[in-house]
């Protein structure tokens, strides 16, 4: 019996490799147009993540270049975690990130609902064209603006000194530090987040709607009973990447906001490898920090799906 299931599984095996064989011979240039694409992403996306990997635990020389540099081991990362400072550091990035979740995750997804909502469709398109532009400006464009209305002689300040009050150094100053940062990119991000939701809602069925409301549902029933569930998934896959990005607190713009006065509340682990490693030449030490993010990175990515199917039913995969 066991020999022939040997055999039986043997021309199976046979005759799959036939079949592959056929596919490559009546398919073959279609095989060859593949070929630079596979070459793109070996060459400038998987190679330069090996070659982040292999730096992290080397010394790396310029002279030597990456493969010849010597092995150190874990001494990058020794060393990094050594420094009472990268706590610190550590502790500003898991702030900021959390404050961008808690105050910017929500306000796109109720923004969408009430423009999901609106009945005037003209009021509708201008009102995401003004919420979409910010998107599009630059972080320094963006920077231009809040030192206009905070600065020194900003909008804010006039307004300020003429109710009799005193101008502040809101962009020295480390307790408006992080009000600044969290609220700028909720401005400049909350209508490209809108409109991922936006296209979640488009796909809810209106008949649904009309039912709800022959059965009395009001329009809060039918928000918590339709409209959210009808954009569960995305909001878990949304929510789900922003956990992800925990460690990854926009160093763009923290780099245009930040300053020596506001170090304390600012400094980011991007900007302080930025500081330290870069402009000190220390690559290695660098590479090793951005693996350290990337493997925690990763590691909340696959926690937090896992608890979106267990939970919530649905996740990124």
């Amino acid at each position: 019996m066991q020999r022939v299931i040997e055999a039986q599984l043997a021309k199976d095996g046979q005759a799959r490799s036939k079949q592959v064989v056929r596919g490559l011979r009546r398919y073959w240039f279609l095989y060859v147009l593949f070929i630079p694409v596979i070459l793109y992403y070996a060459v400038l996306r998987y190679y330069p993540i090996v070659l982040q990997v292999v730096l992290a635990f080397k010394d790396y020389k310029l002279s030597l270049g990456v493969w010849d540099s010597p092995w150190v081991g874990f001494h990058h990362f020794e060393h990094i975690f050594g420094k009472p400072e990268f706590y610190s550091v550590l502790e500003n990035t898991i702030a900021i990130s959390l404050l961008r979740i808690v105050f910017g995750f929500f306000p796109p997804i109720i923004l969408a609902i009430l423009l999901f909502d609106l009945r005037s469709l003209w009021i509708r398109k201008v009102s995401q064209t003004i919420l979409y532009i910010p998107h599009f400006f630059s972080w320094v464009i963006i920077y231009g603006i809040v030192f206009a209305i905070f600065s020194n002689s900003g909008f804010v300040n006039q307004i300020i000194e003429k109710f009799g009050g005193e101008a502040q150094n809101f962009l020295m100053a480390s307790e408006w530090f992080r009000p600044l940062i969290v609220g700028s990119g909720i401005w400049k991000e909350i209508g490209w987040g809108t409109i991922i939701y936006l296209a979640a809602l488009t796909s809810i069925n209106p008949s649904i709607y009309e039912a709800a409301k022959i059965d009395g549902a009001g329009p809060l029933q039918r928000i918590w009973h339709i409209t959210l569930p009808g954009m569960k998934s995305v909001i878990v896959f949304l929510f789900t990447l922003s956990l992800g990005s925990v460690l990854n607190a926009g160093v763009e713009q923290i780099l245009l906001f930040y300053s020596p006065a506001t170090y304390e509340v600012g400094d980011i682990i991007d900007t302080y490898v930025y500081r330290q490693g870069l402009n000190g030449l220390q690559y290695s030490m660098a590479t090793a920090v951005g693996l350290f993010q990337s493997a925690i990175g990763l590691i909340l990515i696959l926690t937090a799906n896992h608890l979106a199917k267990k939970y919530a039913g649905t996740g990124i995969w």
